[in-house]
C-alpha cells in the first residue's frame, strides 16, 4: 500500500464545495450566536471552581498569571483554528481540517478521538451540574431521595444520578428540534453566566484587601506554570463553535471572529475574577468545591452566593449544549464521508438537524453521567482536545507549504512560530496526563482503528471515487 493510498487526502476544494451545497442545515447562526456557543464551551465549572482551587494549592494570587500563560498557549491553537474555520467552513472542526491536510487515517483518529472527548465532557459537566442543582435546591428545602443523588459508590444509598441523566437528555432533545432554538437558549444562558461573573467582580471590588495578594507567588514561578497546566483545561472550548460551520450565515467571515472573540472575552473574565477572588480572602481558604460562595460568605455578602449559585446552575447547561452540538456534528461529518454508516448522516426533514447522532449521543452520555463517578469519566476528557490542538497547529504549517494559494479569509500570524507554540504546550500537557488515562485511551483507539480498517476505509467516499466499480457494487 502506497503512502498516498494510506493517507488519502480530501481536497480542500471539495470541502469548500460541500460548505456551499444547499439543502443540508439551516444557515441561521450569526456572529454573536456563534460566539455564544464558544463562550458556552469555555466558561463553566472552571471559572466558578478551578480558579479558587488552583489559587489555593499551586499559584496563589498569581493564578491570574497562570490564566495568562494558558491563554497564550490556547490562543496559538485558536489562531490556527480561525484560519481553518475561514478556509474550510464545514461541520467537523479538527476532523475535517486534518482530512484536508494530513489525510483520511489521521482524520479518522482525530474524529474518533473527539467523539470520545466531547461526549465525556457532556457527561462530566452533567454530573457537575447535578451537584450544583442539588445544592441549590437543598438551600430551598428540596432534597432528592438518596438513590437518585449520584452513581453507586459516591454516597450512602446512591444508585444513579437522576438529574445528570435528565440534563443530558433534555439538552439532546433541544438540539434536535431547531438549532436556532438551542442557540438562542444557549446565548441567554451565556449572558446570565457572564452577568454572574461581572456581579462577582463588581460586588467584590470594594472589599478587596491588597494584603491578601501578598505574597503574590507563594510557590514561585514553578507554581504559576503548574497552575497554567491545570487551568489550561478551562480555556478551551472555542473549537465547539467551528463544528456549527454549516449553520452559520457567513461562515468564512464569522467563524474566525467568533473563535477569537470567545477566547478573548473568556480570558478577560477569568483574569479579572481571579484577581478579585484572591483579593477578598487569603488564597489558602479557597480550596473547596464552591470557592466563590465561601469567599462572599466570609466577607458577609451571602446574597451574592445565592445569585452566583443560581447563575452557575443555569450557565453550566450552556457547556453541555456546546459540546453535545460538537459531538453530534463530528459524528455526522464522519458518516457523511462514509467512515461511519450513512444512516447517521441524515438530517431531520423538518428541523434540519442531525437528529440521529444527537439523540444517540444524548442517551449514551445520560447513561455514563447517571451510573459512573465523575472522576472516572473525567480522566479521558483531556487527551482528545490536546491531540486535536497538536494536529491543527501542525496542519497549518503543512498547508502553508502545500497550498499557499488556497482561499483564506483569515491568516494565522507568524507561521510557523505561533503553531509551534501551540504544539509545544499541548505536547507538554499531554506528558502530564496519568498513565491510566493513556491506557483507556489506547483501548478506545484500538477499537477505532479496527472499525476504520474493517468498515470505514472500504466505505469512505474517497475510496468509492478511487474505485468506481466498488461504488456500483455498493449501490447494487
Amino acid at each position: 500500500m502506497s503512502l498516498k493510498a494510506l493517507l488519502r487526502i480530501k481536497p480542500v476544494e471539495l470541502l469548500q464545495a460541500e460548505a456551499d451545497r444547499p439543502g443540508r442545515f439551516r444557515r441561521v447562526l450569526g456572529l454573536w450566536q456563534l460566539t455564544g456557543i464558544g463562550l458556552g464551551g469555555i466558561i463553566g465549572v472552571g471559572i466558578f471552581v478551578l480558579t479558587g482551587v488552583v489559587a489555593a494549592t499551586q499559584a496563589g494570587p498569581a493564578v491570574s498569571l497562570s490564566f495568562a500563560i494558558a491563554g497564550i498557549a490556547s490562543a496559538a491553537a485558536a489562531l490556527c483554528y480561525a484560519e481553518f474555520a475561514g478556509m474550510i467552513p464545514v461541520a467537523g472542526s479538527a476532523y475535517t481540517y486534518s482530512y484536508a491536510v494530513l489525510g483520511e487515517l489521521v482524520a479518522w483518529v482525530i474524529g474518533w478521538d473527539l467523539l470520545l472527548e466531547y461526549s465525556l465532557v457532556v457527561a462530566v459537566v452533567s454530573i457537575g451540574w447535578s451537584g450544583y442543582l442539588q445544592a441549590l435546591l437543598g438551600q430551598l428545602g428540596i432534597v432528592f431521595p438518596a438513590w437518585a443523588m449520584g452513581a453507586a459508590g459516591t454516597g450512602e444509598g446512591h444508585v444513579m444520578d437522576m438529574a445528570a441523566m435528565a440534563g443530558s437528555l433534555v439538552v439532546a432533545l433541544l438540539l434536535t428540534l431547531r438549532i436556532e432554538w438551542g442557540a438562542r437558549i444557549n446565548t441567554t444562558m451565556v449572558v446570565i453566566k457572564i452577568a454572574a461573573v461581572i456581579l462577582v467582580i463588581a460586588a467584590g471590588l470594594p472589599h478587596i484587601d491588597p494584603a491578601n495578594w501578598q505574597p503574590f507567588m507563594p510557590h514561585g514561578l514553578s507554581g504559576v506554570v503548574e497552575g497554567a497546566a491545570v487551568v489550561f483545561f478551562a480555556v478551551f472550548g472555542y473549537d465547539t463553535l467551528t463544528t456549527a460551520a454549516e449553520e452559520a450565515r457567513d461562515p468564512q467571515r464569522q467563524l474566525p471572529r467568533a473563535v477569537l472573540l470567545s477566547l478573548a472575552i473568556s480570558l478577560t473574565l477569568y483574569i479579572a475574577m481571579s484577581l478579585v477572588l484572591t483579593g477578598l480572602v487569603p488564597s489558602a481558604t479557597l480550596n473547596n468545591p464552591a470557592p466563590v460562595a465561601s469567599a462572599f460568605t466570609a466577607i458577609g455578602l451571602p446574597w451574592v452566593t445565592l445569585v452566583v449559585s443560581a447563575a452557575a446552575v443555569t450557565g453550566i447547561v450552556s457547556v453541555m449544549l456546546a459540546f453535545m452540538l460538537a459531538c453530534a456534528r463530528i459524528w455526522f461529518s464522519m458518516s457523511r464521508d462514509g467512515l461511519l454508516p450513512a444512516w447517521f448522516a441524515k438530517v431531520h426533514p423538518r428541523f434540519r438537524t442531525p437528529h440521529r447522532p444527537t439523540l444517540i449521543a444524548g442517551a449514551l452520555t445520560a447513561l455514563v453521567a447517571g451510573f459512573f463517578p465523575i472522576k472516572e469519566v473525567a480522566e479521558l476528557v483531556n487527551i482528545g482536545t490536546l491531540s486535536a490542538f497538536v494536529v491543527i497547529c501542525a496542519a497549518i504549517i503543512v498547508l502553508r507549504r502545500t497550498r499557499p494559494d488556497a482561499r483564506r479569509s483569515f491568516r494565522t500570524p507568524l507561521v510557523p512560530y505561533v503553531p509551534i507554540v501551540g504544539i509545544g504546550f499541548s505536547m507538554w500537557l499531554l506528558s502530564k496526563l496519568p498513565l491510566v488515562a493513556w491506557e483507556r485511551f489506547a483501548v478506545w483507539m484500538v477499537l477505532g482503528l479496527a472499525l476504520y480498517f474493517l468498515y470505514g476505509r472500504r466505505h469512505s467516499l474517497l475510496a468509492k471515487q478511487e474505485h468506481p466499480a466498488g461504488k456500483k457494487r455498493g449501490a447494487a
